[in-house]
């Protein structure tokens, strides 16, 4: 397939499913997208998007995932999604039909990218629509395949609401995640008790009020570090009073600091 831009993208894009390979592959550049918002759809075949130069959000069932560079978000074939788009974008996105698909994830979930699975993305978006099939071109995607079902899962997901009234407060935290309000302020703002919003927001997330909003500020700090932003801002743009607090916030949830976790992901090699 061709690189597709932003200017001809309408042109030579051709649906994935109607393709007759069992791994179809694009590139993709835009300069910016300025918060482009793809309504909801699905394809037969499994997507799995490489983000190689600014942001993708994506949602599935109910799930929030932040796709920053250099990482990817596999996405089932069939499962419904709405993609959004920020800023200049530079990716891949290789299309696997279910026949082929034994050994990859059965659900969405974001995946840490290799140089190794970097280049081979590379590689095969660079053929034709309709390669030919045995020989290189397989072995190539065989291997392809091989390095998607081994990469390793990011925990990049934010559980949703599917409630109505939640869903807005959940949006409303997303959209201001400075506000450090406590529990029972949300819940006024919602017109909830405090022990109403604790025990619906776990019934309908599967996480505390305090876990929900930890996995949402590292999410954020994750997309916003990977595009150049300091430890320092994030922390402030997250409404930590210190550097140490959001730190400390940072390694409890996923283990290691902010900086050897972008030094790990998102280094250069």
């Amino acid at each position: 397939m061709p690189i597709l831009t932003a200017h001809n993208k309408a042109k030579d894009w051709i649906e994935p499913d109607h393709v007759p390979r069992p791994v179809v592959t694009y590139g993709f550049v835009a300069e910016k997208f300025d918060g482009l918002e793809l309504a909801p759809h699905s394809h037969a075949k499994g997507q799995i998007m490489l983000v190689q130069r600014g942001v993708l959000g994506c949602e599935v069932a109910g799930g929030l995932w932040i796709v920053p560079p250099r990482s990817a978000i596999w996405i089932p074939g069939g499962a419904l999604h709405t993609i959004r788009l920020s800023g200049a974008l530079e990716g891949y996105n290789a299309f696997i039909d279910p026949a082929v698909s034994d050994g990859l994830p059965r659900t969405c979930c974001a995946v840490s990218v290799t140089p190794l699975l970097r280049e081979l993305l590379t590689r095969a978006a660079r053929l034709p629509a309709h390669y030919e099939e045995g020989g290189a071109n397989s072995r190539l995607l065989s291997v392809l395949l091989d390095e998607i079902a081994n990469a390793k899962i990011e925990d990049l997901h934010l559980p949703m609401p599917a409630d109505p009234q939640l869903r807005r407060l959940a949006d409303a935290m997303v959209d201001a995640p400075a506000d450090r309000s406590t529990l029972d302020v949300w819940a006024k703002r919602a017109g909830l008790s405090e022990r109403t919003l604790a025990r619906r927001i776990v019934e309908e997330t599967g996480m505390s009020f305090g876990r929900w909003r930890q996995q949402l500020a590292v999410m954020l700090a994750i997309q916003w570090l990977a595009a150049g932003t300091s430890i320092q801002t994030a922390a402030a743009d997250l409404g930590y009073e210190s550097v140490p607090s959001f730190v400390t916030m940072f390694r409890k949830t996923l283990g290691t600091s902010p900086g050897r976790y972008m030094a790990e992901r998102y280094g250069e090699g």
